[in-house]
């Protein structure tokens, strides 16, 4: 897709700090990162998010990712690693080929997720996991 950032960056027309590549995937650092050591796992095949990627390529994915969180947590020593995908605008996508931010954490690092706690009323967790069931 040549109006894709991604797939122009997975090309190489655009660069970008590579941390790793098969024929799969181009794992990349982020260059607006919430921490240092931020990277972006990239499929090379392009899909726009995780409700168009295939089974295989979203099997192998997740694999890398904690290939690459791994090698994270050993690179910094950090307390955690943030694993996050969104799919759609409102779940914050904004380059539609479908990508995962693998974000190295430590303890009051001060990053912050943007998420409200909400509670499910008696029953209601129910209903949604009913809802949820009917398209599996």
């Amino acid at each position: 897709m040549e109006n894709c950032i991604f797939c122009r960056i997975i090309d190489g027309s655009i660069p970008s700090t590579c941390v790793y590549e098969d024929e799969d995937f181009k794992v990349i650092m982020d260059i607006s990162p919430a921490a240092k050591g931020h990277v972006l796992i990239l499929p090379k095949k392009h899909c726009a998010d995780l409700l168009s990627i295939d089974k295989e390529v979203a099997e192998k994915a997740l694999l890398l990712a904690s290939k690459i969180a791994n090698a994270q947590k050993k690179a910094f020593n950090c307390d955690g690693i943030n694993l996050l995908q969104n799919s759609g605008e409102a779940a914050w996508q904004s380059v539609f080929h479908l990508h995962i931010h693998l974000i190295p954490r430590f303890k009051d690092d001060g990053i912050a997720v943007p998420w409200t706690h909400l509670e499910y009323a008696e029953g209601e967790a129910e209903e949604y996991a009913k809802k949820i069931r009917a398209f599996l």
